[in-house]
């Protein structure tokens, strides 16, 4: 088993940051859109993209400048970059957030399906390096365990939609 890559931080995310002894640069913060956060003596400081140990190097050393010895400790709290989109005839349509390993199945589970859904024509939307792709979905096969390839494991801005 492969291991899993480390989580790397993501617009809307909320991470608590703490400095050890400092509780005035201890605070949990959000990280804006453009992939910044603003930090007590540092000001801006792009977060988006990093794993958040990358993220405690750079803040231990911008802040080596203004306390000696710093000890920073970033958790991420909230993980709201890492979201799914369910439409159409569902019981629960909009972003869901997406969890480890999370399959067609099980988000279609979770959103539920209303009565007038087509269980067999559903399709997930992905956009990778720029290139739409439309991945079909048989959720009637996929629940009674037939063709289980079809039930993939999704990745952030995925879009499920039930016809």
């Amino acid at each position: 088993m492969e291991a899993e890559p480390p989580y790397q931080i993501g617009p809307n995310d909320m991470l608590n940051i703490s400095v050890w002894k400092e509780p005035d640069l201890t605070a949990s913060v959000p990280v804006r859109s453009d992939g910044m956060i603003s930090v007590p003596l540092l000001n801006d400081v792009q977060a988006s993209g990093l794993t958040p140990m990358q993220l405690s190097a750079l803040l231990t050393q911008k802040l080596k400048q203004y306390i000696t010895a710093p000890r920073v400790t970033v958790v991420v709290t909230q993980t709201n970059s890492h979201r799914i989109y369910i439409v159409g005839e569902v019981l629960r349509s909009g972003p869901l957030p997406l969890l480890h390993e999370m399959t067609a199945l099980q988000a279609v589970a979770t959103a539920g399906l209303t009565q007038f859904a087509n269980e067999k024509r559903i399709y997930i939307l992905r956009v990778e390096n720029g290139k739409a792709e439309k991945i079909t979905f048989n959720y009637k096969r996929a629940i009674r365990g037939e063709d289980m390839s079809q039930n993939i494991v999704l990745k952030p801005e995925d879009t499920i939609v039930v016809p």
